[in-house]
């Protein structure tokens, strides 16, 4: 015969911790993101994408940090306020799933850049992103070549030109040579 034994005090207690925990775990806050490390130009636009899902409305902080350098670049909560840096205020565009937009980009905008989530239980929860940017030399390098070969053809079409007005001038100055010349008429010769 088979016998069922009920759970004990101690099993179910540990099976209602586990519960609880994985039920935390639900509502904790997670950062989703495509790509963290990113490159661009200078002169480009860069976008930070991350999708956030957070207990309640979420505090989003982006920090930049290169080197000894960490600034904040901005706070926001969706739908309630926005608090911008004086020096990322027109380049930056913020969302409310927490992804951030960079216009404009500068070769000090090179470095490290921090999206901090904060739920409404003041849980916090924080992920980077690697952001390179490359100076455009290349352009700069096509731009002085292409300058170099109009300005070579603009030469050779003016030695061209020099060279056909020479050849006219030269034609107008011998038939106006001719022009002058006495007519070659066919002259008697007096006797001596």
């Amino acid at each position: 015969m088979w016998h069922f034994r009920l759970w004990d005090v101690q099993d179910v207690a540990v099976f209602l911790s586990i519960t609880l925990y994985i039920c935390h775990l639900a509502g904790a806050i997670s950062i989703h993101s495509p790509q963290r490390s990113l490159t661009r130009s200078v002169q480009e636009d860069v976008f930070f994408s991350v999708d956030i899902t957070c207990i309640g409305v979420p505090t989003i902080q982006w920090t930049f940090m290169s080197g000894a350098v960490s600034r904040t670049i901005g706070t926001w909560v969706p739908g309630e306020y926005t608090n911008i840096t004086l020096d990322y205020s027109s380049r930056v565009q913020h969302y409310d799933n927490g992804s951030m937009g960079l216009s404009d980009l500068r070769l000090p905008d090179g470095g490290y850049y921090v999206v901090t989530v904060t739920d409404t239980t003041g849980s916090s929860k924080d992920t980077g992103f690697v952001l390179k940017v490359n100076e455009v030399i290349y352009e700069d390098l096509q731009y002085l070549s292409v300058s170099a070969l109009a300005l070579a053809c603009l030469a050779g079409l003016l030695m061209l030109t020099m060279w056909l007005l020479d050849k006219v001038y030269r034609k107008i100055k011998a038939w106006r040579r001719r022009k002058q010349m006495p007519e070659n008429d066919a002259t008697e010769l007096q006797p001596l």
